[in-house]
């Protein structure tokens, strides 16, 4: 594993099953807002972006005004559900753990969802106190901009070129690869869809991998096959 020096994480979708839980709260509160829209539909087409920025897609594509209330409605509810849902994807505890490099959370999540969400599944200790949310760096930097990975390969003394990145969404393969960053694509959440796969490639993903026993081997793969090592 010598031919990177970091790997950062994405959290929602890839350490712990949140996505499709967001999935639900938002498709629910679009559709009564006169969007419809399911679940599937919500992670194919959202996954990895924040709240905020759906809401002004949609209303850019359907030229429905959204009221600003549901901000705040989705970021309530969505916490109460995770609060009480949210679980860890399997085995990232023990893929994680195998992985003897450096490590970092980078995520559109806050910093408070993200304290509550790995509290509660047990993932907190793997990467206290390196857990970097992008809305800390304002609204207008959330992913797919790279600021969030470039900030956290700054803290954590790497070059970006000796990163990988594991991420879930489109979204978030555009911003690492933006910053430089070579990626791994998860699908193995319970959001994913048949498609997943081959957008996360088309976004520029290295290799896809769909559970998490596989990392250690698929990072070590990469490093060699970038002959950095």
């Amino acid at each position: 594993m010598d031919g990177f020096d970091l790997i950062i994480f994405d959290c929602d979708g890839v350490l712990v099953d949140s996505e499709i839980i967001a999935a639900d709260v938002e498709s629910k509160l679009l559709t009564e807002a006169g969007y419809p829209i399911s679940i599937e539909e919500m992670g194919e087409r959202f996954a990895g972006m924040t709240w905020q920025n759906i809401l002004f897609q949609v209303e850019r594509e359907a030229s429905i005004p959204i009221s600003a209330s549901l901000l705040d409605k989705s970021e309530k509810l969505l916490d109460l559900r995770l609060e009480q849902d949210v679980q860890a994807i399997s085995g990232v505890e023990a893929a994680v753990s195998r992985l003897k490099l450096e490590r970092c959370i980078c995520s559109n999540s806050s910093s408070s969802r993200l304290d509550m969400m790995l509290g509660k599944v047990g993932l907190k200790p793997l990467f206290a106190p390196h857990i970097f949310s992008a809305k800390d760096l304002g609204a207008d930097r959330v992913k797919p901009k790279p600021d969030i990975f470039l900030h956290g390969a700054k803290q954590m003394g790497v070059s970006t070129n000796r990163v990988v990145v594991v991420e879930d969404s489109v979204h978030g393969v555009h911003a690492a690869r933006a910053a430089g960053m070579r990626v791994v694509g998860f699908t193995g959440a319970s959001h994913t869809y048949p498609s997943h796969a081959d957008k996360l490639t088309e976004a520029g993903a290295d290799t896809v991998i769909s559970r998490m026993s596989d990392l250690p081997g698929v990072v070590a793969a990469l490093a060699e096959w970038e002959g950095v090592l």
